[in-house]
């Protein structure tokens, strides 16, 4: 049977898909499987930050739309760029096995963030991620940048920015490890919700080919994710706003750390928990971080954006 994968245009998009083609193809032998590349609004509004032209779904609308067109079968993102609330008809049919969840400050080998000059310029495309470090170094220059991963670092290599903070994920998977100057652990900074997990999603109608998908699907990925997303999701918030979460399992039991930040850096509120239910858990660190008054951090990053 077809099975056409569509995905973003960029490098790293384009192996994340391979990467969900190679693991089907290893499951499901008989699927004869395409390609597809698709450009988004992410992709070519580079010149506007992504928190200026809508956060929600930039990367992820015009390859929904082909799903409900029938245009692909399945489509993979990364899905720390999917909303919480999937449009009408679609659904995570599979999620592969998580990457490193940790960002990576980029530049010359021997650089940390605490040794990184006064006032250096420091780019990176996230609310979230300029929130910590501004509450880690407030000295620092914090500058938007866009563009996929080779367009960072060409970039920084110019001189425009001292370094870069980015997703670890997308290094490794696009063959970048060697621009790891430092992995930033998750009590500095912590990573976006879901942050180097691949996700394929389909049409909750393809009985033909669901299946096969939850074949390929990792279940301790698909739980910690839960967890994460079900903070983001009680939060009532989107990608471009700065929460950060990460679920791992210890044992019997899940730990999560979850976290609002202020854009100004000022604050920097977290909450760290366990338990055994996913979702249970997901929703008490959301409950948590409103009840210490999380509301009026991201209502105020919210007012900050487009």
């Amino acid at each position: 049977m077809e099975v056409r994968i569509a995905s973003r245009r960029s490098p790293l998009a384009k192996r994340q898909a391979e990467l969900f083609g190679a693991a089907l193809a290893a499951a499901e032998p008989q699927a004869d499987i395409h390609y597809v590349e698709v450009e988004t609004e992410g992709d070519v509004r580079q010149d506007v930050g992504l928190s200026r032209i809508g956060g929600k779904g930039v990367f992820t609308q015009e390859i929904e739309a082909m799903l409900r067109r029938g245009e692909a079968d399945v489509a993979v993102h990364s899905l720390k760029d999917l909303p919480t609330e999937l449009a009408h008809g679609l659904v995570i049919a599979a999620l592969l096995p998580r990457e490193d969840p940790r960002d990576a400050l980029v530049g010359p080998q021997g650089l940390t963030l605490a040794s990184l000059p006064y006032g250096a310029r420091v780019g990176t495309s996230s609310p979230r991620r300029q929130a910590q470090l501004l509450h880690l170094r407030p000295d620092l220059q914090v500058a938007d940048v866009r563009g996929n991963v080779g367009t960072r670092l060409r970039k920084l290599a110019d001189g425009e920015y001292d370094a870069l903070v980015m997703a670890a994920a997308g290094l490794l998977r696009d063959g970048r490890a060697a621009a790891i100057a430092q992995y930033l652990e998750p009590d500095e900074v912590l990573g976006a919700p879901a942050q180097g997990i691949i996700a394929v999603e389909a049409a909750e109608g393809r009985t033909d080919i669901l299946p096969w998908l939850r074949g390929v699907s990792h279940a301790l990925t698909e739980e910690v994710a839960l967890c994460e997303r079900t903070v983001l999701r009680e939060l009532g918030s989107g990608c471009s706003l700065p929460v950060g979460a990460l679920a791992r399992r210890q044992g019997p039991r899940l730990v999560l750390t979850a976290g609002v930040f202020a854009p100004d850096g000022g604050v920097a509120m977290r909450v760290s928990l366990e338990g055994e239910q996913a979702e249970e858990l997901g929703r008490e660190a959301a409950k948590q971080l409103l009840l210490g008054g999380a509301g009026r951090i991201l209502g105020g990053a919210a007012a900050d954006g487009p």
